[in-house]
């Protein structure tokens, strides 16, 4: 089993009074213990030690809730692993049309480079007028792509969700397009945005079997490649480099819920960059200037600068606080240029008016 130990004192943090946000906390509570308890069995099946760090954030001094993130310390397996789980709730605001956001959002950035990344994302959003939705995303992200690994990826959601899996794939290969370079951000994509349906308890159970499913499904890609790559070559450590600076890339320059999140609050800085791989190629990054357009050129100059001039540019802690206000600033400045993100068929609410 895991090892879990915890670097700050688990404080109060308030919960949301809607029986649906409650369940859907316990949903994806529930999800991040189940994906950091099977992932590190992984680990300690293969002759490591597994742990993970629990660290909590509250908002506003935990008076509308906050969250706990799971941070993966052995670096022998991971060169970054957050699990993170949000609720944030405005039960005593009548001012705010968002009643609460619940989210699962994780990142897995394995350490050989054969081992591919993983993203998950399923959260319930509730307004005050009564309406709620959920958020579903879940996309493979290999450096050194394996065909059988990502059909088995594809198939699995197609299993678990087979009437959503056609509009969630289209809208993933939308979302996780990246104009400028003329490729995607990962191999299989399925996003699903401003999702409900007539009965609440099966839309529930999708996101549950979906986590589930993508969970299960991710621990074994990574069992079998760390198994069949035991002895990565520093060839192999170029190719995720390489990918993992495309990936801090599109994540910095293109994804919505990063932004919102930035320009919503302070308050969990290093938890929403917690996606963000631990070393990139800063001159990768200096060769893409001019693939930009105005002012988005002008926000990658903003990023390069934040990273430092070590080969390798390692990601730490103090970058990631730097990049989140180089971002927070940039479209502060440039309200309009939040149109150049990326989207699926829907932009909801909560992001286009920044309010949660």
């Amino acid at each position: 089993m895991p090892l879990f130990y915890i670097k700050n004192k688990i404080m109060k943090r308030s919960k949301a009074q809607s029986i649906y946000a409650r369940a859907a906390n316990s949903l994806v509570e529930d999800l991040q213990q189940y994906f950091v308890t099977h992932q590190g069995e992984v680990v300690d099946t293969t002759g490591g030690k597994s742990s993970f760090q629990a660290v909590e954030w509250l908002r506003d001094q935990g008076a509308h809730g906050g969250g706990v993130r799971y941070v993966a310390t052995n670096e022998t397996f991971f060169n970054r692993a957050s699990v993170n789980v949000s609720q944030i709730h405005y039960d005593d605001n009548a001012s705010k049309i968002l009643a609460s956001a619940t989210a699962l959002s994780t990142i897995i950035h394995p350490m050989n480079p054969f081992a591919p990344s993983v993203h998950m994302h399923i959260s319930w959003t509730e307004m005050k007028n009564g309406k709620g939705y959920w958020r579903m995303m879940a996309d493979l992200n290999p450096a050194i792509e394996d065909a059988e690994a990502t059909a088995l990826f594809s198939e699995c959601l197609k299993k678990v969700a087979p009437k959503q899996y056609a509009l969630a794939a289209e809208q993933g290969d939308r979302y996780f397009n990246i104009p400028a370079l003329e490729r995607h951000r990962g191999v299989s994509h399925f996003y699903l945005e401003e999702y409900f349906t007539d009965n609440a308890q099966v839309d529930f159970d999708l996101a549950k079997s979906l986590g589930e499913a993508v969970i299960d499904c991710y621990v074994d890609i990574f069992s079998n490649a760390n198994k069949a790559h035991p002895n990565p070559t520093e060839m192999d450590y170029e190719k995720q480099r390489a990918y993992h600076t495309l990936y801090l890339f599109q994540v910095l320059t293109l994804d919505r819920g990063t932004t919102s999140g930035l320009l919503v609050h302070d308050q969990n800085d290093l938890g929403i960059m917690g996606s963000l791989p631990a070393i990139v190629e800063k001159d990768l990054l200096i060769s893409w200037i001019g693939k930009l357009i105005s002012p988005q050129d002008e926000l990658l100059k903003g990023i390069i600068n934040a990273l430092s001039d070590e080969i390798p540019c390692v990601v730490a802690e103090a970058e990631k606080l730097v990049l989140a206000q180089v971002v927070r600033e940039h479209y502060k400045r440039h309200p309009k240029a939040l149109s150049l993100q990326a989207q699926g068929n829907i932009i909801p609410p909560t992001v286009a008016n920044h309010s949660n």
